[in-house]
């Protein structure tokens, strides 16, 4: 018996190992953007307001250039300049790190953003062709613990790219 299956075993194997797995498509879909930084209102110099733009189909981050105070009531409309390769890997696993409960929320304004002159997070994703964004407070004891990680995250990859 075991005659018969050895010279089977060999084929066998290489069909199975060649139709068993397959790669995932890993290139992002296209359109996957996140667009985040940080903004100050009563600030002098540079580095009051900081967005940038991760484009993962592109592989891209981009800095704006405009620096305009987001507003409430709709989507941040930058200038963006193209930022290096290094910074892009630096900052390429933000997307995944958005909450879902972010998603979620049906308010724009979260916790008191730059209220008493502390700053404020911007948040846009861009996924699928639906847009959406958020004014993020800087002070943890005013937002949700689920940001609290998310917005670690954020300060820490903002102070990286400066």
């Amino acid at each position: 018996m075991f005659r018969l299956l050895t010279p089977l075993a060999a084929p066998l194997l290489g069909l199975a190992l060649l139709t068993a797995c397959h790669k995932e498509n890993a290139t992002p879909a296209a359109g996957n953007t996140l667009v985040f930084g940080s903004y100050y209102g009563e600030c002098g110099g540079p580095n009051c307001i900081r967005i940038f733009r991760l484009d993962l189909a592109q592989q891209a981050l981009a800095e704006d250039v405009a620096d305009k105070y987001p507003s409430s009531s709709a989507p941040y409309q930058g200038q963006y300049v193209a930022r290096s390769a290094a910074n892009f890997r630096r900052v390429q696993g933000l997307l995944q790190q958005v909450p879902a409960q972010l998603l979620a929320e049906r308010s724009t304004v979260i916790g008191q953003p730059d209220a008493g002159d502390w700053g404020g997070y911007y948040v846009e994703v861009r996924q699928a062709g639906i847009r959406r964004f958020w004014l993020i407070d800087t002070q943890k004891r005013n937002l949700p613990t689920y940001l609290h990680a998310f917005t670690d995250s954020l300060q820490a990859n903002i102070r990286a790219l400066r």
